[in-house]
Formats: C-alpha cells, structure tokens, sequence
C-alpha cells in the first residue's frame, strides 16, 4: 500500500512538473514569437521588394527598349488658329496596348522566375546586435500573389514661364507573399516609369482624362 501510495505521489509531482514546464515553454514560445514577427516581416518584405524591383525593372526596360514610344504615340496636341494649345486628347489605342502588354510581360517574367529563396541567419531575425548574423539559416520564400496591374497616369507640371510638361507614365501595381517559418506577409510594391513627356508652350491646354489621371495645374487655364 505505502509503495502505491508512493507511486500515486510520483506521479502526481511529475505530472505538476511536467504541467509547469509546459507552461514556462508555452509563455516563452509566445514571446519569442512576438519578438521575432516584427522582425521577420520586415525581412520577408525587404526580400520580397527587393525581387519584385528586380524582375519589374527588367520587364519595363525590355519593352521600352523593343517599342520606344514618343510622346506622339499617347497623346495629341491640338491648337486654335492662332497657334495656341487649347486641348491635349489622349490616343486610347496606345494606352490600351501598353496596358495589356506590360502586364502580360510583367507577369510572365514572374511566371519563368518561379518561387525564390533567401536564407538568412537566425540571430539576425532576433534583431539584437550581439547576435546577428549568427546562427542556423532560416530560408525565406518569395512567390508573385495574383497579378500586376498597369495604369497610365497622366501629369500636369510647370516647366519655367509660359510652358507645362505633360508627362505620361506607367504606374505598376505588384502584390507578392513572402513567407518564413510560421509566418506567411503579403508585399504591395508600386513603380513608376515615365514612358513620355512634352513641353508645352501656351496656356494649359485642356486635357482629356487618363487612367488615374493628376492634373495639378490644370485650373490655371484661362
């Protein structure tokens, strides 16, 4: 009976034990991973920016490189009979054509590129100076999320006395997941890219509304 009872007590005070040891893990698996979140998000986004730069600038000068637009190609000027700019109409064909086709390029060097991987060191996720660069590697994965979008953005701007620049640019949405062990980070990237621009000589001319068109001195027509 006494070794029974013996054994009941064992039990017991290894059960209370192991019950106290779950929790001092349970607590301290929880603060770690509060700390390190912070941290990993900020170098899954890093990466994950850093390959979408990569992949987005290479698509956009590969296609201004082959199609080498002139700012003709997106928009006209046109002028009163006394040679003054009255409005600037937008060529819809164009606009329509880089859209679809630097989204399709984009997308498909995403495509070919596949998922990346990155390592890096365990003690640099704990952002602490003593112990980065130190450790095991932790890998970190990067894949493309959905799709690019593609705007045209039209700006107005002043270039000196009696003159605006008329800028045409892409604006590249890119939406990208970058993961690391246990915790998973979308990355939203936007580029721009000046695709071309003119100088106007005259009032601000009018003009017809791009896709996410800013037209900031607009209201200085007369």
């Amino acid at each position: 009976m006494r070794r029974r009872r013996k054994r009941r007590q064992l039990k017991r005070i290894y059960l209370i034990w192991l019950l106290i040891a779950a929790t001092i893990f349970a607590v301290f698996f929880i603060q770690t991973e509060k700390a390190l979140e912070p941290v990993a998000r900020t170098r899954g986004e890093h990466f994950a920016k850093q390959l979408a730069t990569e992949l987005v600038t290479k698509s956009v000068s590969d296609y201004i490189s082959d199609n080498r637009f002139t700012y003709d190609d997106f928009s006209a000027v046109l002028y009163d009979d006394k040679k003054r700019p009255v409005s600037v109409e937008a060529i819809p064909y164009t606009i329509n054509k880089v859209q679809s086709e630097l989204t399709y390029a984009i997308n498909r060097r995403f495509e070919e590129a596949g998922k990346k991987e990155a390592h890096i060191p365990l003690g640099s996720l704990i952002d602490s100076p003593v112990f980065i660069g130190r450790g095991p590697a932790v890998r970190i994965r990067v894949c493309p999320d959905g799709t690019a979008e593609v705007k045209i953005k039209s700006d107005l701007s002043e270039a000196g006395v009696n003159q605006t620049c008329h800028r045409i640019s892409a604006v590249i949405t890119v939406k990208m997941t970058s993961s690391v062990p246990m915790y998973s980070f979308e990355t939203v990237t936007e580029f721009e890219f000046v695709l071309a621009e003119c100088v106007i000589v005259g009032e601000v001319p009018n003009i017809a509304p791009y896709i996410g068109n800013s037209n900031p001195v607009q209201n200085k027509t007369a």
